[in-house]
């Protein structure tokens, strides 16, 4: 049995991708989800089309691929976090719409527990920061606002879980109510120091302990899929929530190794080893892994937009026709002449946690051209990858060696010149696109012997290119100076 399957369920879409024992590709299918938006700031998913489309990718890739369900070894699966499902535990039918990891709705709950000075409490517990992202506030709306849910909870007629629950309680026929520990640190429900569910917290959020989850490894067989979903029983060896995951196939397994996931936002995370390091400038603690009962941790910064400041580019001002446009138009100045564009859309997430900030374009002359502000657009990620990355050093006490970079917006080749430029060291691009997905199938092959250990998969992992900084430090301290300057006056403008 040479073969892993990694399910790779996101936001946007769900997929399955085909790994060999080498680590490569060998096949891969994907389905677009649907995005529903029924109020402004709701953002929901179809429990249901979600798990028809995972299971149909899954299907789709070992038929287009030739490969026998009997070669397979083992099923690890990555997934979109935070997102919350309830369901029926007798019949298997959700009982709410999903809310999304980005939806808002409960921003006036989220207050009203800061102003109650709870916010202390739950940071200790969970290293999370008291926000509408993560699960705990989303499944109280739920029980408060479904009817008759919050009854059938306390009778134990409905259960709850992340996305990676959802899915293994459908491929296990229901016969498994597990999550991963990842997955658990991201719901603000769970003490991540003790390694469980907190009774404070569920008191808290008015959650009743038997919607939960069992809390499992992250990599280590926890069950077997039902015969009649792919056609046998194949262990399901390994989970992780989609940064965890990326981190682990970027292969960042020792303290101090950091990774930038740039997509439609950024989320970095830096491994801190077996301790969780609480911060001190509202960054993430969150649990990286569990392997072999030792779990291992992390700090994660939330940059909202990245790679969406492309599209608004190409769909919102037509500066560009195709995202790729951009690295050409951004190459044709020298540089951004003055010009700073802050893309906080949709307010600033970490280290500012500011949901009234809004976009700002600075700096601007009448000699500016659509390429400054292209090359502008490209900084502001930068910048903000930079103000992440100098806190979590602060924050962790070791200071960055390398940045491992993924994700679409990291092949542009530009983008991460001026990356390595800012952050003064080298950014690594690797060379398999697939690291989200390559993470769970690690920890699903390791679990069962596709892998022996960490060593052995030393050899998989493979730079694309290295970008070697070259920029002059008091030109770094100058560009960094001008872009605080356009953050301040981006922050808070809803109240200006």
């Amino acid at each position: 049995m040479r073969y892993v399957l990694a399910l790779d369920q996101g936001t946007t879409s769900s997929r399955a991708v085909l790994f060999d024992a080498g680590g490569a590709v060998c096949g891969m299918a994907q389905r677009e989800l649907t995005q529903r938006y029924p109020k402004p700031g709701w953002v929901e998913h179809d429990p249901r089309e979600i798990w028809e489309d995972q299971v149909g990718v899954a299907r789709e890739v070992l038929s287009r691929s030739g490969v026998e369900i009997g070669d397979v070894a083992a099923i690890g699966i990555t997934n979109q976090r935070e997102t919350t499902v309830v369901w029926d535990p007798a019949t298997g039918e959700p009982l709410a719409p999903a809310i999304v990891w980005q939806d808002r709705r409960t921003a006036d709950l989220c207050d009203r527990l800061k102003a109650d000075g709870a916010e202390a409490m739950i940071h200790g517990k969970t290293g999370l920061v008291v926000d509408p992202y993560f699960s705990a506030t989303k499944l109280r709306w739920l029980l408060d606002n479904v009817d008759g849910l919050r009854a059938k909870a306390e009778q134990g007629r409905a259960i709850m879980g992340t996305v990676d629950a959802w899915l293994v309680w459908n491929l296990t026929g229901g016969r498994r109510h597990a999550t991963d520990v990842t997955n658990a640190s991201r719901t603000m429900l769970f003490d991540i120091h003790a390694g469980q569910w907190d009774g404070a917290l569920l008191e808290l959020f008015g959650v009743p302990r038997s919607m939960l989850p069992e809390v499992v490894a992250s990599s280590g067989v926890l069950g077997e899929t039902d015969p009649r979903v792919l056609g046998r029983a194949v262990p399901i060896a390994g989970i992780a929530g989609d940064q965890q995951a990326a981190l682990f196939g970027q292969l960042c397994t020792r303290p101090g190794m950091a990774k930038n996931t740039y997509g439609t936002g950024c989320f970095l995370l830096l491994n801190t080893g077996e301790h969780p390091v609480i911060s001190a400038h509202n960054l993430l603690t969150t649990a990286a892994w569990r392997i072999g009962g030792n779990t291992d941790f992390a700090l994660e910064g939330s940059v909202f937009v990245a790679g969406a400041v492309v599209q608004w580019l190409r769909d919102g001002l037509g500066l560009i026709k195709t995202a790729a446009d951009i690295e050409a138009l951004a190459r044709g100045v020298p540089d951004s002449g003055g010009v700073y564009l802050v893309p906080a859309f949709v307010g600033l997430g970490a280290p500012h946690w500011d949901p009234r900030a809004r976009g700002l374009i600075a700096g601007l002359t009448r000699g500016v051209t659509a390429g400054h502000i292209a090359r502008a657009a490209l900084e502001g990620i930068a910048f903000q990858t930079l103000d992440v990355i100098r806190l979590m050093a602060e924050d962790a006490g070791m200071p960055l060696a390398e940045l491992r970079v993924d994700g679409g917006a990291s092949r542009n080749n530009l983008l991460m010149q001026i990356q390595a430029d800012l952050l003064g060291v080298p950014v690594v691009r690797s060379a398999q696109a697939e690291t989200t997905a390559l993470g769970a199938a690690y920890l699903a092959g390791l679990a069962t012997g596709v892998w022996g250990d960490l060593g052995a998969l030393a050899s998989h992992w493979h730079a694309d290119r290295t970008f070697e900084p070259v920029m002059d430090p008091a030109e770094r301290e100058r560009l960094c100076a001008g872009w605080r300057k356009a953050l301040d006056r981006a922050k808070a403008w809803e109240e200006g």
